[in-house]
């Protein structure tokens, strides 16, 4: 009788937890700083490809403006950092907060690192992911304004009912078509939309360019 009860109550005890909720975001240094222009940084890239930094930093732009700031223009950003002798992200992201300041004129800078970029070949299938963090920081003061990360796959809309030779198959030549066309940079675009939209929960706030400014983030 005791082994049916232990179960039992094993079982009740599970169903009164507290399903997991996401922890509000504390956007208290965000709304002080208020910032209105935002300089993108060429992405860190901690994965094997070497296209991740600029297929990243492309994507950047349309989100962010999208939100309501003034987005500095990344080509004229990264010509600015060549001419002082800068085109090494990491090189790039240890720049003084205050000198960006000086020569761009930006509220904020927001640092992006690039964990994830690329197709891999899996056993039936090859996968593109692209999975990066974020950080947004106030330039006067050097405060963290906000800190997010996202992930894009296309795994979810692989299809392999084609038997075991052709799923190989494919996947063989789904990574070479994926690697030599650079679908990592389609998958960044959406990364980037889930990485810096306001629409998402604990996402970056609306900024003063948007018709939703200052309205109550998700």
């Amino acid at each position: 009788m005791m082994k049916i009860l232990l179960p039992l109550a094993v079982l009740a005890l599970a169903a009164c937890r507290t399903p997991h909720t996401t922890q509000p975001y504390d956007y208290t240094a965000f709304k002080e700083s208020n910032p209105k222009s935002i300089l993108v940084l060429p992405p860190l890239n901690e994965s094997p490809d070497v296209k991740a930094t600029w297929g990243m930093l492309a994507a950047t732009t349309l989100p962010l403006s999208e939100a309501g700031y003034y987005v500095f223009p990344v080509a004229v950003a990264t010509e600015t950092f060549k001419q002082n002798g800068l085109s090494n992200a990491a090189d790039i992201h240890a720049v003084k907060l205050n000198k960006l300041r000086d020569i761009f004129g930006n509220d904020a800078v927001l640092y992006i690192t690039v964990k994830e970029y690329g197709t891999k070949y899996q056993v039936l299938q090859s996968v593109t992911t692209v999975t990066a963090d974020a950080k947004l920081v106030d330039t006067r003061n050097g405060k963290t304004l906000w800190q997010g990360s996202a992930s894009a796959s296309d795994e979810a809309g692989k299809n392999n009912n084609n038997g075991l030779f052709g799923a190989l198959i494919g996947a063989l030549v789904d990574q070479i078509s994926g690697t030599l066309g650079d679908r990592g940079y389609d998958m960044a675009q959406t990364a980037a939309s889930r990485l810096l939209s306001p629409s998402t929960t604990n996402g970056i706030l609306y900024g003063p360019r948007s018709p939703h400014y200052q309205s109550a983030p998700k």
